[in-house]
């Protein structure tokens, strides 16, 4: 009996070795794998125009030792949830007050880590060459995203065919707020973002406002086949969102850093001719 006892304590302690020995093993392969990662940025972006400025800074990225992994989404929710979810690093697809609405509904505990460029968002019409041109009664299909109808709604006081509350912030206006709306405009806001452009090709509504990057993806150029477009002093920065804290990784810095540089920012001023305006702070 002393003797099965003695040799299952040898087997027990050297078992207990073993695995301490491949604790460790894997222990320094973890923090190799950990130290490789970190080298590797993934990024959630849309199509376009965002997708394609990632892939262009790709090789200057890898100058500064990191690899830049796209994940493109086709829609503006589940970027935001992938972030969450650790899914990414970082997404490039929103501008700051459609994150910031995004944080107060869902709690995303997210950061803009840094302004990139603006999508002038442009109407386009089938019927019309002008907004001028609008009859009484004429729709206006729009997004069902909250947080543009502001910026859509700014643009139209802007051409003159509404007018808002005064005492209402303008990137948070609602159609409740149209204090003056002299030709009766009717507002369609049933439809995603994405489906615009179909909507548009389909002949729907009298007048449809496209943002830029779902435009281009269908392939309509902002400048030349809209009716009007928004200024490019848009507040509506489109930027890098982390989780906060990861603001200040060095990947994140080193991405920011190559969006925001004279290379990147020379190929989006020639990519896109003015559809997409790109911002050095």
């Amino acid at each position: 009996m002393k003797k099965w006892l003695s040799l299952a304590l040898a087997l027990a302690v050297a078992l207990v070795l073993a695995a301490c020995g491949t604790s460790e093993e894997g222990g320094n392969a973890g923090e190799g794998g950990d130290s490789k990662d970190s080298k590797k940025i993934t990024v959630g972006a849309s199509n376009v125009p965002h997708a394609e400025i990632l892939n262009e800074a790709k090789p200057l990225l890898e100058e500064k030792g990191f690899e830049l992994d796209v994940v493109t989404f086709q829609d503006y929710v589940l970027p935001n949830q992938a972030l969450e979810s650790k899914e990414l690093d970082a997404n490039y697809f929103q501008h700051i007050p459609y994150l910031e609405s995004q944080k107060a509904e869902h709690g995303y505990d997210f950061t803009n880590a840094g302004g990139i460029h603006i999508e002038p968002i442009g109407v386009y019409s089938q019927k019309y060459k002008k907004l001028e041109e609008l009859p009484k009664g004429a729709t206006i299909i729009m997004s069902n995203s909250v947080a543009d109808h502001g910026r859509i709604l700014s643009m139209l006081e802007a051409e003159g065919l509404i007018t808002l509350n005064e005492d209402v912030e303008k990137t948070e206006a609602t159609l409740e707020d149209i204090k003056e709306n002299p030709k009766k405009l009717k507002f369609d806001t049933e439809y995603e973002a994405s489906l615009l452009p179909q909507i548009y090709n389909n002949g729907e509504g009298d007048a449809v406002l496209i943002n830029s990057n779902y435009a281009i993806d269908a392939g309509l150029n902002p400048l030349k086949d809209s009716i009007a477009i928004e200024d490019k002093d848009s507040p509506y920065v489109n930027v890098i969102a982390v989780r906060t804290g990861d603001e200040e990784k060095e990947g994140i810095k080193a991405l920011v850093e190559v969006l925001r540089s004279k290379e990147i920012q020379d190929f989006i001023l020639e990519k896109y001719e003015g559809a997409v305006v790109p911002v050095s702070e």
